[in-house]
């Protein structure tokens, strides 16, 4: 069992998002970066929000839902753009193509020349890099920094039409590139609702002061809406060639890591390079076949375990439709045989807690306000090649306030639809993406 010895705040357990910001301190001796993990709403962060603008927990659930539909759907290739609005200007269209939400987490780099610090939302499921930019042509929403000014910038240039990488946006978007005065135009639309539209570009992105990348590929936004939550763009892990993850491969290798921390008052990494999987406390899981073709990291999970017992689920549950991990999906979703077990094993555990009611798609939730201690069993997932991970103790429960704490997975409407492992899982772990060996590590309190 893991005992809490309290609950101090709702939001230690509940929805988190991050800022983040460079190390002081880089290896020169190592082909590496990192970054430091700090909460988005926390007292380092630039991008607080009014309490007024602050999304509720029901909000950050449903959007939730909206990114894991989406990316359902994205991955049976049932999507159909039929019901998107076309532009009033037939070279950029408002609203074009459907990928995955919005994303949690938020990294802070800087671009052009002179450089200009803007906070990115990243996300391990989505591919182009894009921010909003000056003079928003049709439309911006707002930022915390001041918006991106190529007109400033001694090393901006747009992309041709003409351009063979003009044809690499379909596969990284989902849609066709547009042409505007022989200029390439991307557009993409998120499962919320969200898109952004403008010019195909390149331009100087700093990651750190050493670590300097010209010409790279990404997205100058003239119509842009959504919940961005500040952040003035998306910055694309994905596996598609325009990813950061692919624009830097020479430098790093391919391979990137994360530890999401557990509360606003601790911080967690982003680092890229091969150095970041070499831990022997990580250990390494094939990337599956079940994504593949995809921008998604596929995983194969192989069994569940509660209290050190391992729960009676029939293998097909988890082959028949495979599981990606996800940075941006907050809630892991299960197949419904797997949930339904993991529901059942955890509820029998916590039958001396006194229930409450659902939160949102959360169905198993307590009211803890009366306890200053109370514990829970530990959770643990089997992947293939024999690796076992522990959840951290942050990652198994999710709350809005002590009076309704929820165990946090739900499952899948049918046997047909993807698992997903959220972030709420990964908490405290150290996440690797070898992206070119072709698996994921983890390792256990990547940070605090």
């Amino acid at each position: 069992m893991v005992r809490y010895l309290s609950l101090p705040s709702p939001c230690w357990v509940g929805p988190i998002t991050f800022l983040f910001l460079p190390l002081p301190k880089k290896d020169g001796s190592d082909k590496r970066a990192s970054l430091t993990v700090v909460h988005k709403h926390g007292p380092c962060s630039t991008l607080k929000l009014d309490k007024a603008k602050a999304p509720t927990v029901d909000e950050i659930l449903e959007q939730d839902q909206s990114r894991v539909n989406s990316i359902h759907s994205r991955l049976s290739k049932k999507l159909s753009r039929d019901d998107l609005s076309a532009s009033k200007d037939s070279t950029i269209p408002a609203k074009s193509g459907s990928t995955i939400g919005s994303g949690n987490y938020i990294v802070t780099v800087g671009l052009g020349t002179p450089k200009k610090d803007l906070s990115l939302i990243f996300d391990t499921g989505s591919d182009l890099t894009w921010t909003q930019c000056k003079p928003c042509a049709r439309s911006c929403y707002q930022q915390k920094e001041p918006t991106f000014d190529p007109s400033q910038s001694t090393t901006y240039s747009n992309i041709s039409c003409r351009s063979s990488v003009c044809s690499q946006l379909t596969s990284a978007t989902g849609n066709t590139p547009g042409c505007s005065t022989s200029t390439c135009i991307y557009g993409i639309q998120y499962g919320d609702q969200s898109f952004s539209v403008g010019f195909f570009s390149k331009e100087k992105l700093t990651l750190t002061s050493t670590d300097v990348f010209n010409n790279f590929l990404f997205g100058c936004g003239q119509n842009n809406q959504g919940l961005f939550g500040g952040a003035a763009g998306l910055l694309g892990l994905g596996r598609d060639a325009l990813s950061l993850v692919e624009q830097t491969a020479s430098k790093y290798g391919r391979v990137f890591s994360y530890c999401l921390p557990s509360t606003s008052s601790s911080t967690g990494h982003l680092t890229f390079g091969k150095s970041a999987g070499t831990s022997s406390a990580i250990k390494f899981t094939p990337l599956s076949k079940s994504a593949q073709g995809s921008s998604f990291y596929g995983l194969d999970i192989v069994g569940i375990s509660l209290g050190g017992r391992k729960l009676s689920i029939p293998t097909s549950a988890f082959s028949n439709a495979g599981t990606i991990i996800d940075s941006g999906t907050v809630i892991t979703r299960l197949p419904p045989a797997a949930y339904s077990a993991l529901k059942a094993a955890f509820r029998q555990a916590m039958k001396k807690y006194p229930s409450t009611g659902a939160l949102s798609i959360l169905d198993t939730c307590y009211d803890l306000s009366k306890y200053t201690t109370f514990s829970i069993p530990k959770i643990s997932f089997s992947f293939s090649g024999g690796v076992n991970v522990d959840l951290d103790a942050a990652g198994i429960l999710y709350a809005q306030k002590t009076s309704q704490v929820c165990l946090a997975f739900a499952g899948n409407s049918d046997d047909s639809s993807v698992g997903i492992f959220g972030n709420v899982q990964q908490k405290r772990l150290d996440v690797v993406y070898d992206v070119a060996g072709a698996r994921v590590g983890f390792g256990p309190a990547g940070c605090t």
